[in-house]
Formats: C-alpha cells, sequence, structure tokens
C-alpha cells in the first residue's frame, strides 16, 4: 500500500530539487505533465480572442479593422505587461528550486507591488495615447471612434492584467500549471458570456467590456489562490522577517530587472514590428486590413502549443537552475523545444487543410475569407521553426539568459521581415507581406537552434 502511494505522490521537480536523476521516460513525463495543461491555458486564451473576432466579425468589416488597427499596439502593451511579470516569476522558480521557499514568498510580495506600481503608470500612457493613435495608424475616419473607445477600455484595464499574469506566472513557478490552466478555461466560458451581453448593444465597445470583465474576475480569484492557498507562496498569516523590503530591494530587485529588462526590450522590439507590419498593411484598404487581423487570430490556434510547452520549459528550467542540476537543464530544453517544433508541425498541416474554415468562424465577408484562407496557407510552413523559437525562449527564460534572445529577434525581424514585408507588400500586397513573416520565422527559428546548440546553463 505504501509503495502505491509513493508512485502516486511522486514529484519528478520535487525529485530534481533533491538531487535525484530521472529516467529518460520520467523527463519526457514531466515536460508533458507539464505542458498538456499549459497547452490548454493557451488554447483557451486564444479561443477567447476567437469569440471576440467572430461576434465582432459578424458587425462587419469596419468592426472588425477597428480592433484590427489597435491589435498591433494591444500586443506591445501586453508584452510589457508580461515583461514585468517574468523577471519575479523565474525568480520564484529558482528560489522553489533552491528550497527557498520564505525566499520565494518574500518574492511574491515585492514583484505583486512594484509590477502594480509599473502597470498604472501604463496604464496612464495608454489613456493617453488612446485619441491619437487610431489617426497615427493610418486608420480611415470612420473607423476611430470605435478604436479609440476599444483602446480606452484596454488601457484601463491594464494593471488588471498585470495582476493576472503575475500572479498566474508565479503559481506556475512553483510547480502547480494546473491551477492557472483552469481559470484560464473558466475566463474563456465568462468571455463568451460578458461578450454576448454587450456586443449586441455596445458593438466593437462591448468586445472590449466583455474581455476586460472576465480578466477582472479571473484576477481576484488567481490573486486569491496565491496569497491564501498556494502552499509554499502565500504570504497570508506568515512572517518572514529575512526577507523584508530591504532584502527584497538589494537583492531580489536588481535579478528581476536583469531578467525582466531583455524580455521588456524584446517585446517592445516585437510590439513595435507588429505595430510597423500593420502601418504596412493599413493602406491595403479595409479588406486586407481586417484579412490580416482575422488571420493572425486564426493563426494563434495553432502556435499557443507551442507557448504552451515554452511555459513549461521556463518552470522545469527554473527549478533546475535554482538546483543546480545544470547538465538536466540543457537536455531537459532539447527535450521540450524538439516536442514544440513536432507539435507545432502538425498544427501546419492543420492550419493548411482547415484555413477557410478557420476563417470562416471569424467572418462572413467572401472577400476576406478567400484573402485570409490565401496566407494562412503561406504561414503554415514556418510553424515548426517557429515552435522552435518559442520554447527555445521559454527555455532561455527559464534559465535567466533573456538578452541573447531579444538580440535574436531584433536581428531577426527588423532585418528580414520589415524590409521584405515592405518590399514584398508593394508588389503583392497582404500575401507578399505574410510570404515576407513566413521568411523570417524560418530564419527566427534557425537561430534559437543554433544558440541552443551552443548554449551552456549558467548557475543561477
Amino acid at each position: 500500500m505504501s509503495n502505491e502511494n509513493e508512485k502516486k505522490s511522486y514529484d519528478p521537480l520535487l525529485a530534481i530539487r533533491n538531487g535525484q536523476r530521472l529516467s529518460f521516460g520520467e523527463e519526457v513525463t514531466l515536460i508533458m505533465k507539464l505542458s498538456i495543461p499549459a497547452i490548454l491555458a493557451q488554447l483557451s486564451s486564444t479561443i477567447m480572442q476567437y469569440i471576440d473576432a467572430s461576434m465582432v466579425g459578424h458587425l462587419g468589416a469596419n468592426a472588425s479593422a477597428a480592433i484590427g488597427l489597435m491589435s498591433s499596439t494591444t500586443w506591445l502593451f501586453g508584452g510589457l505587461i508580461a515583461a514585468a511579470a517574468v523577471g519575479f516569476s523565474v525568480r520564484v522558480a529558482h528560489r522553489i528550486g533552491a528550497g527557498d521557499e520564505a525566499g520565494a514568498r518574500g518574492i511574491v510580495r515585492g514583484g505583486l507591488l512594484s509590477t502594480f506600481i509599473f502597470s498604472v503608470v501604463l496604464m496612464a500612457v495608454g489613456i493617453a495615447l488612446c485619441r491619437p493613435l487610431p489617426e497615427l495608424m493610418g486608420g480611415a475616419a470612420d473607423l476611430r471612434r470605435d478604436a479609440t473607445l476599444y483602446f480606452l477600455v484596454y488601457a484601463l484595464s491594464i494593471p488588471v492584467r498585470e495582476l493576472l499574469f503575475t500572479s498566474q506566472g508565479m503559481i506556475q513557478s512553483s510547480g502547480n500549471i494546473r491551477l492557472p490552466s483552469i481559470l484560464n478555461v473558466v475566463m474563456c466560458l465568462l468571455d463568451v458570456l460578458f461578450n454576448a451581453i454587450f456586443i449586441p448593444r455596445l458593438g466593437v465597445l462591448g468586445a472590449a467590456l466583455g474581455t476586460a470583465l472576465a480578466i477582472l474576475v479571473i484576477a481576484a480569484v488567481m490573486m486569491y489562490m496565491l496569497l491564501f492557498r498556494s502552499p509554499s507562496l502565500s504570504i497570508i498569516g506568515r512572517n518572514d522577517k529575512r526577507y523584508g523590503v530591504s532584502s527584497f530591494l538589494s537583492n531580489e530587485m536588481p535579478t528581476a530587472l536583469s531578467i525582466a529588462i531583455p524580455v521588456a526590450i524584446d517585446n517592445i522590439i516585437m510590439g513595435f514590428a507588429y505595430v510597423a507590419f500593420t502601418r504596412i498593411v493599413s493602406p491595403f484598404g479595409t479588406v486586407s486590413v481586417a484579412a490580416n487581423s482575422f488571420s493572425i487570430t486564426a493563426e494563434s490556434l495553432c502556435y499557443m502549443p507551442g507557448y504552451g510547452i515554452g511555459v513549461a520549459a521556463t518552470t522545469i528550467l527554473g527549478q533546475c537552475i535554482g538546483a543546480k542540476r545544470e547538465s538536466e537543464a540543457k537536455r531537459l530544453g532539447w527535450m521540450a523545444t524538439v516536442l514544440g517544433m513536432v507539435i507545432m508541425g502538425f498544427s501546419g498541416v492543420f492550419m493548411w487543410v482547415f484555413a477557410p474554415q478557420m476563417i470562416g468562424i471569424l467572418s462572413p465577408d467572401e472577400e476576406i475569407r478567400k484573402l485570409g484562407t490565401m496566407v494562412l496557407r503561406i504561414e503554415a510552413f514556418a510553424e515548426p521553426l517557429y515552435g522552435a523559437s518559442i520554447v527555445a525562449a521559454g527555455v532561455f527564460r527559464g534559465a535567466g539568459e533573456t538578452l541573447l534572445s531579444s538580440v535574436l529577434n531584433l536581428v531577426s525581424v527588423w532585418l528580414v521581415r520589415i524590409p521584405l514585408a515592405f518590399y514584398l507588400g508593394s508588389i503583392y500586397g497582404l500575401k507578399g507581406c505574410w510570404l515576407a513573416m513566413c521568411i523570417e520565422l524560418c530564419v527566427r527559428g534557425t537561430l534559437f537552434l543554433v544558440r541552443l546548440a551552443f548554449w551552456s546553463p549558467k548557475k543561477s
């Protein structure tokens, strides 16, 4: 009976922290155990975007284009939100891996406060930009009012989004990926409910409100689970005197910033690249802007498995580095990356075959569907190498090494994608822009694989 209980309670992450060697089968099981709920969480987030896009898409091309006009800027802000969260989440993983739960709780306290202050500043910037931004993005006059209202609601929700990202990342870093995954699925269901209430009455504004309310509810639950219920990270009722404000500012803040700042630079690079890409597409007309936006949403359904495996890789690598198991870290990093490439290879096949249906769900407009199908089938060829870049970035993030990833993204996006999109777009329109994107993603994946081949993890 005791042997059965030991098998049921066996935790590979705990085994790593205790210095035990995992078999190949146990390593595969560990990656899959953490990846599956993370993939489901990422897919639920993507489905939420699908629901928004589909409901708005049936209001007409102008409503879709208004959201599409703002989408690249919301990605830019979302990248900054995620970057602020990731530095502290990775440090939580390192502390947990080293068996220092009190230190991890000290990071929870300081990290939540730090990211919230940052998010309030970001919110103020977003509010200031909401009126001039649609015109700056080249949006037609009849799109600007809806685009402004949509982005205003997004900006007001930034602090809540930050708390959600930070608390979710910390819970995942402790090894509990299942809970955030379940809550993300619930958030998707709430988004359907709130959108069904608001979109018929308020249109584009209703889509923004529905999503913001769903995020608000789940952020509150996620914070409660982190602060009150997490076995290793809950801070309510605990007195960790060793880890006060001065200790956090002198020991943890610099290290967290050294991880977060390159991620923020990376996300700014990518965010401005998306803005530039949208600016290149916007003169092609409303149909192209809407088709571009819908196609990006549709494609995200196929690359979210890669992000899910990347989340798992960040957790595993973070705890391996904290436990000073560098050789296992590199081996598990390679295994996760190969798994991501395989799964996203299947995703690429799926996207090629079902591209018409994927776009058809989002828009009834025949021109948008035809153009969207064409560009999705171009992008399908890039999925395996795109998967390599996504998961490898998660590996390096877990190890706390984020600077070179930012450099690789800078080189790939700004020296390959944007110049090629400008050139090919001037000849072939939206089709040329997506051909440039496909080429760039293949280049990026190759760069990350080369880096992984020559990488040696550093000690925490």
